[in-house]
């Protein structure tokens, strides 16, 4: 994997989480970086949040200290000292300004961090930064709670003549909603940007991206996606021209990795990629995409292989959007099992088959003739879903 130039990473374990994985996580950038973050829409929102908010953005960002296994959320004004506290030690050990520092938790709500644990914590990963892969990977794992693996990715341009690198590192499993989710993501670059093209290039890609990912619609407290952009790779500033490239390599990546947090989902077997087309706005479609979705009834059939056009109909039907019966069309996995609002004759076994046999569930369906469209990801509702949040703890 190709990394950007001029970042150093760390993951280290503090005894956070009690089966001793990694749970602290530093990025660093040599230079003042640029950045920018977009952050949960709850209205109960977790320290670090608040934190985060009033530094961003910025054009002198430097580091990010991350901890997992602990939300640091509902935590009052001790919650807000120790993210204070946590930003003041990384900035003091890295020779920087605790304003130059974002920090992010994850994890269990309701409880104070062991802040004499993360603070050992965030020394070690001090002393145990680098800039190879595998210190890339360690940083990644430190932020995972409940997720089955590391979420990555990565994207490298040429713009002008400049290499250009893009990394990413997210996670997230459950209490996944759409316009953000449990789930936090660092994208990194070397390449120049100004604050306002950070910002806006962050929310565009958060829109296409984090945004339109659930699993069971629980919008978290914590939710964090940063953008850290320090210019390391030489060149100026993106002209137009270039930011229209370098946007849709971010928005390429952004995608990517959210659509691991579904497939992630706990207890999940399918991702489910819903497509609307042909909606009176891309406003509509998202909310006929959202509302197919979240459909217990949608998911529990993808669940049991079950190609119920029925139950995906009607979701899209009173999802509230005006829906042109001659062109309702849907198609599942390439099945088409609905046609100008009359059933088709299918091949059922083969339909199902696709299903136990593919780990994606490909729902495509047009409501008319419109120019809306949207494209929404989210995860089947298991048994296995169900046991492990019955008895998580929260």
């Amino acid at each position: 994997m190709k990394l950007p130039k001029g970042y150093r990473f760390a993951g280290t374990a503090c005894g956070v989480k009690t089966s001793g994985a990694k749970d602290v996580s530093l990025v660093l950038s040599d230079v003042p970086a640029t950045g920018a973050g977009v952050y949960t829409q709850n209205q109960v929102v977790a320290a670090p949040v608040i934190n985060c908010r009033s530094k961003t953005p910025s054009s002198s960002l430097r580091a990010i200290i991350t901890n997992s296994g602990n939300a640091n959320a509902c935590t009052g004004e001790k919650g807000i000292q120790d993210s204070a506290r946590m930003c003041n030690l990384t900035a003091e050990t890295c020779g920087v300004e605790p304003e130059q520092i974002l920090v992010m938790s994850t994890g269990i709500i309701g409880q104070f961090l062991p802040m004499t644990a993360i603070e050992q914590g965030i020394r070690d990963s001090v002393n145990s930064l680098g800039n190879s892969e595998q210190h890339f990977l360690e940083s990644a794992d430190a932020i995972l709670t409940t997720d089955q693996s590391r979420k990555i990715a990565n994207r490298s341009l040429n713009l002008g003549g400049t290499k250009i690198e893009l990394v990413g590192m997210a996670k997230g499993a459950g209490m996944i909603g759409p316009n953000m989710a449990t789930m936090l993501c660092t994208c990194l670059t070397d390449a120049k940007l100004s604050a306002d093209q950070a910002e806006r290039l962050l929310r565009r890609a958060a829109a296409l991206s984090f945004n339109q990912i659930s699993v069971e619609g629980h919008t978290s407290t914590n939710d964090t996606m940063l953008l850290l952009a320090n210019g390391a790779a030489g060149g100026e500033e993106l002209d137009k021209q270039q930011e229209q490239v370098f946007a849709g390599q971010l928005n390429a990546m952004c995608i990517e990795l959210a659509k691991q947090i579904p497939i992630d989902g706990e207890g999940a077997s399918h991702l489910i990629e819903v497509s609307i087309t042909g909606a009176a706005s891309d406003a509509e479609a998202q909310l006929i995409a959202r509302t197919v979705a979240a459909s217990n009834l949608v998911k529990t059939a993808i669940y049991g292989e079950d190609p119920n056009w029925g139950r995906i109909v009607s979701a899209a039907g009173y999802a509230g959007p005006p829906i042109v019966h001659e062109h309702l069309r849907l198609e599942l996995n390439g099945f088409t099992l609905f046609d100008a609002g009359e059933p088709i004759a299918f091949d059922e076994p083969a339909a199902s088959a696709t299903l136990r046999d593919q780990s994606v569930a490909r729902i495509e369906l047009t409501v008319g003739d419109g120019p809306g469209n949207c494209t929404h990801w989210t995860s089947d509702l298991t048994v296995e879903y169900v046991r492990f949040n019955s008895e998580y703890s929260t």
